[in-house]
């Protein structure tokens, strides 16, 4: 599989097979791969937690048992407005997962015990939390990003499944506190890794993305 076949291939995993990547494995895409992400200056500010079999259930129960920070700044993955195009993006891929598992709008109950699932990384066998220096600034941000989507590819080529989460922001002080985190850093975001279970019914999405002429301009071409 080559980067444009994994590009088109990696999508949001939500549903995985009790198969457990292998230490070996696991390292392989934290250091030796993607660990060769661009970033400027070469500062490389991320660390990363890997967690499976009892360690990471230990860290789902602990965390479990806090309150979210839902009105902290840092906690949030939009702004608390969110205006078009932006916000209709992102209703249609809300609506477009919810109906892969037949829960209607109106079912308030169901929607908030599946984006509970989060807080079990939709039962990966392995959890990452990746961790960055609450000095660093917002370029030091856009190569986490890098270093987040170098994982996910070659996870993708490797034959593995990712879902990138923001969720565990909102519980950031009871991360921090169950795994030891040393300051000044904070947690930037998670991903649940395993294997694909191709029978579920949430991992037929396929979200779609914004015609090319809403974003692209090209001049002098």
């Amino acid at each position: 599989m080559n980067v444009s076949e994994a590009m088109l291939a990696r999508r949001s995993v939500r549903a995985f097979l009790p198969r457990v990547p292998t230490k070996e494995q696991v390292q392989g895409l934290m250091a030796d791969a993607a660990q060769a992400a661009a970033s400027g200056g070469n500062v490389q500010p991320w660390r990363v937690v890997a967690l499976t079999g009892e360690p990471l259930q230990e860290f789902i129960d602990a965390v479990a048992q806090s309150v979210p920070g839902d009105d902290l700044p840092a906690s949030a993955s939009y702004p608390s407005s969110l205006w078009d195009p932006y916000r209709s993006r992102r209703y249609k891929n809300g609506e477009d997962l919810y109906r892969t598992i037949d829960i209607p709008r109106d079912n308030r109950a169901a929607r908030l015990e599946q984006v509970a699932k989060n807080g079990r990384f939709f039962g990966a066998p392995v959890g990452l939390i990746v961790l960055v220096d609450e000095r660093m600034v917002h370029p030091q941000w856009v190569d986490l990003g890098i270093y987040l989507q170098s994982f996910m590819l070659l996870a993708t080529e490797r034959g593995m499944a990712t879902c990138a989460q923001g969720y565990w922001r909102r519980f950031g002080d009871a991360v921090e506190r169950t795994l030891k985190v040393p300051e000044p850093y904070r947690v930037a975001f998670g991903i649940a890794l395993g294997y694909e279970d191709l029978e579920a019914p949430i991992n037929a999405l396929r979200s779609d993305r914004a015609p090319w002429e809403e974003w692209a301009q090209m001049r002098g071409f």
